[in-house]
């Protein structure tokens, strides 16, 4: 068994992705600079727009959203949770945040849900798109990093896009998963009665699926969050500013107030959404 050596065997794996992603960032770079365009313009108006506007202002449309979805408990929740976050001096911090979570998760919406809708509607498709969809959930989040870097270079659209890719498999399963759980019937009363197949989609199939589909932007938010904080590595900024700094500095009390706004952050969007899908 001495053909069995992997020592010298070995497949130069990381060889060829590092020479891939290097040609890639030498031949295509006007290609990655122009995706990163949009996400930027709309990075930019998001944190314009929630920096610029008053504390109490985002604290009083949070509340009202609270009230109108998720009740009066999750209301006073929201309310003493934003100022906690205000005193403990990351609300700067938490607006940036929640601008590159909209931001990640307005993409992954504008690409995941047409993606899950034609996962619904086609086998062939959802089996080619399963593997990718595997990839990238079970990929570790910090090796998005590194490619993203080389690409696109450090910076906060850079964790947006690593966000995108992370946070997106959950809105394009669950949509495709409430397509498929339309019953037949329904679809065929309304071919019958001589709807189009865009007619269908719209009036049967996507109303019938929205439940589905808002658990899956839910859970999109979570992911996004989470991986909002690793971006912060590579120069994301926002509340994982803090939480890097105090893992390199053993800083307990500051990682402590940055893991907690991201805590709140995260609960009060979570139970938002929660009550946006059941209304």
């Amino acid at each position: 068994m001495e053909w069995l050596n992997f020592e010298d065997q070995l497949i130069p794996l990381d060889e060829w992705v590092q020479d891939g992603v290097r040609w890639l960032a030498m031949n295509y770079r006007d290609i990655f600079q122009a995706i990163k365009v949009p996400i930027e313009k709309s990075l930019d108006g998001f944190q314009w727009l929630f920096n610029s506007l008053p504390p109490i202002v985002v604290i009083v449309f949070l509340a009202l959203l609270a009230w109108r979805y998720a009740g009066k408990r999750v209301t006073l929740f929201t309310v003493s949770s934003l100022f906690l976050i205000g005193f403990l001096g990351q609300w700067e911090a938490t607006m940036t945040t929640l601008s590159m979570v909209v931001c990640s998760v307005l993409f992954c919406g504008l690409v995941g849900i047409p993606l899950g809708i034609l996962s619904g509607r086609s086998d062939r498709f959802e089996m080619l798109l399963r593997p990718c969809l595997d990839a990238m959930q079970t990929t570790p989040a910090f090796v998005y990093l590194v490619p993203v870097v080389m690409l696109f270079s450090i910076g906060p659209v850079s964790g947006i896009l690593a966000t995108i890719v992370f946070a997106m498999p959950p809105i394009i399963r669950l949509t495709n998963l409430g397509i498929r759980q339309v019953h037949p019937e329904l679809v065929e009363a309304a071919i019958a009665f001589g709807s189009t197949p865009w007619q269908v989609l719209c009036k049967v199939q996507f109303p019938l699926a929205l439940p589905s589909i808002m658990a899956g932007l839910n859970q999109t938010i979570m992911m996004a969050l989470s991986m909002v904080v690793i971006a912060a590595m590579i120069g994301a900024g926002g509340l994982g500013d803090p939480v890097v700094q105090g893992l390199n500095t053993l800083e307990i009390g500051l990682a402590t107030i940055g893991g907690l706004s991201i805590v709140l952050l995260a609960m009060i969007l979570d139970r938002i959404t929660q009550g946006i899908g059941r209304k």
